[in-house]
């Protein structure tokens, strides 16, 4: 697997994770095409802060011992930033754009 492919499954777990909060939060929601784009942002900027860990794709391919354990970490956290992203979006959107 190289790095291009778990970056481009980072960010479908990242659209996945978005729109399934609205199974967890209806009144969050921002419809299907919003929230895809939110959970595009939040997971890609959520990976990119956090990739200097070392679980950034470059490092999962990288590394050859712990591959799969980096792997699955990046995974968790692209879906759950996706998730929250969105609800963060709502609180913003709700605390200063009304």
């Amino acid at each position: 697997m190289n790095a291009g492919l778990i970056a481009l499954l980072s960010i479908a777990l990242g659209i996945l994770g978005a729109n399934a909060s609205t199974l967890l939060y209806q009144s969050r929601s921002f419809g299907l095409v919003g929230n895809s784009i939110i959970g595009v942002f939040g997971s890609v900027f959520v990976i990119k802060t956090i990739g200097r860990f070392g679980i950034d794709p470059a490092s999962i391919v990288a590394s050859v011992d712990s591959s799969v354990v980096l792997l699955g970490i990046n995974f968790f956290v692209s879906f759950f930033s996706g998730l929250y992203a969105v609800v963060f979006a709502s609180w913003f959107k709700d605390k200063y754009l009304r």
